[in-house]
């Protein structure tokens, strides 16, 4: 298992180099971290998008992209196509999103004939770690799934253990997180929780164990677990933390990265291969990470 984001990109890049479908390469903060990617060894990217915007960015931050490196179709959702076909084709393993919007993407990766629709829901996973812990952790979905039914919620777990697994934890624990410990008929999301506990229990779900409905406290506090009068070994060592929506996800999210200064990266799974879909507020880091993570899933 992978103690730190710097140990999992080292891995990463023992990995060799890895080519990635940029979907609108027209994007500086995208041209930016291939451009680390690439000296680092990590990853080289195809950029498909309007071409002259494209060696322009480049030109602007000091990167020379070879035109076989360059595909240029300015038309957004086009542009996603021609990057689902590299992939599709063989001439990339990953797929990136550029300056293009999400839903354009999804659409396009979603695509019955010409996308890369899998077996399982789309969700996003982080992979994140906070200051003074030795140990990284999984959580989801903050960006793609709204309000997730059950069977949706049962998706998004089988997506984020199998993260779990790429990143070298071998049966994570998984908390299912709501407001309290107790099955309440008025708070649904206690129900899913109770649901998903028992499809694991029955085989169901596999590959981690999961438990809830279980409130954020009792994984992070052996305090708090006893004194809810709470035996679980999840108690200080929770692996994967599963939000019952978008809403409470992306607010813990961005709790993790502003209040307790952490640290991450992100992929979205369940399509033929990982997705690299980021908002424009994250870094270059944030990026390379994500990259890597990314690689990691593919070979997983």
């Amino acid at each position: 298992m992978f103690r730190s984001l710097d140990a999992l990109v080292d891995a990463a890049r023992r990995k060799g180099p890895v080519r990635i479908a940029v979907a609108a390469g027209h994007d500086p903060d995208v041209i930016e971290a291939l451009k680390q990617a690439r000296e680092m060894g990590l990853a080289d990217g195809i950029f498909v998008g309007n071409s002259d915007k494209i060696r322009a960015l480049a030109k602007s931050a000091w990167s020379d992209i070879p035109p076989d490196r360059i595909v240029h179709e300015p038309d957004d959702a086009a542009a996603a196509r021609r990057a689902i076909a590299l992939v599709r084709e063989g001439e990339a393993r990953l797929l990136m999103k550029g300056k293009i919007g999400t839903a354009t993407l999804i659409r396009a990766v979603l695509d019955r004939e010409a996308g890369l629709r899998g077996s399982r829901l789309l969700s996003q996973v982080i992979v994140f770690q906070v200051p003074g812990e030795y140990r990284l952790r999984i959580m989801t979905d903050a960006a793609i799934n709204i309000a997730p039914s059950l069977e949706q919620k049962a998706d998004i777990c089988r997506n984020a253990i199998d993260v779990a697994h790429a990143i070298g934890i071998d049966k994570p624990n998984v908390a299912l997180l709501c407001a309290l410990e107790f099955v309440n008929p008025d708070m649904p999301a206690t129900v899913d929780a109770a649901g998903l506990t028992l499809m694991n229990r029955r085989g169901q779900i596999i590959g981690g164990y999961l438990e809830g409905p279980i409130a954020l406290d009792v994984p992070l506090s052996k305090f708090a677990a006893e004194r809810k009068g709470i035996d679980s070994p999840l108690v200080e060592n929770t692996d994967v933390f599963i939000a019952p929506d978008i809403e409470a996800a992306n607010i813990l999210y961005r709790s993790i990265l502003y209040f307790a200064k952490g640290e991450s990266g992100g992929i979205v799974v369940g399509a033929k291969v990982p997705l690299i879909l980021l908002s424009r507020a994250e870094t270059a880091e944030t990026k390379i990470r994500s990259i890597a993570i990314g690689i990691l899933a593919a070979a997983g």
